[in-house]
């Protein structure tokens, strides 16, 4: 988030915030998971962890802040939102698993980097801070 505030803060940009709850399917299941699939408990998470992030961008003196939720596969739904907002930069967190855990978990940042119609700029946790 700290990255994302620097970047919008510095250019002046619109900042889009994007919460995807995922379904809890089975990651070779070819199924699209219904919207009875994700719980109420789920949304009122989401709804609560977009306005802390809505909160703490709000001293930012950024033009606009978009806070967005949507269900589904979280790569997907990040690239889908980035083409329709024309976004210039997706700015997106990864644990940096690595090893047996990356393949079988996979990288939310590494899907969303192949298939972005923008530049993607990946932060690992608890590394040196740049901004």
């Amino acid at each position: 988030m700290k990255y994302a505030l620097r970047f919008a803060h510095d250019y002046g940009s619109e900042l889009a915030l994007l919460h995807v709850i995922e379904p809890a399917v089975s990651p070779t299941s070819e199924e699209v998971p219904e919207a009875s699939a994700f719980s109420k408990a789920d949304m009122a998470d989401a709804k609560e962890r977009l306005r802390t992030f809505v909160k703490s961008a709000g001293g930012a003196g950024l033009p606009g802040v978009r806070p967005t939720i949507r269900m589904g596969v979280a790569a997907h739904e990040i690239v889908e939102l980035a083409k329709e907002l024309d976004a210039d930069l997706i700015v997106i967190a990864t644990r940096g698993y690595e090893g047996w855990k990356h393949l079988v978990l996979g990288s939310t940042a590494a899907r969303v980097a192949r298939a972005a119609p923008c530049p993607v700029l990946v932060v690992r946790e608890k590394e040196h801070d740049f901004v």
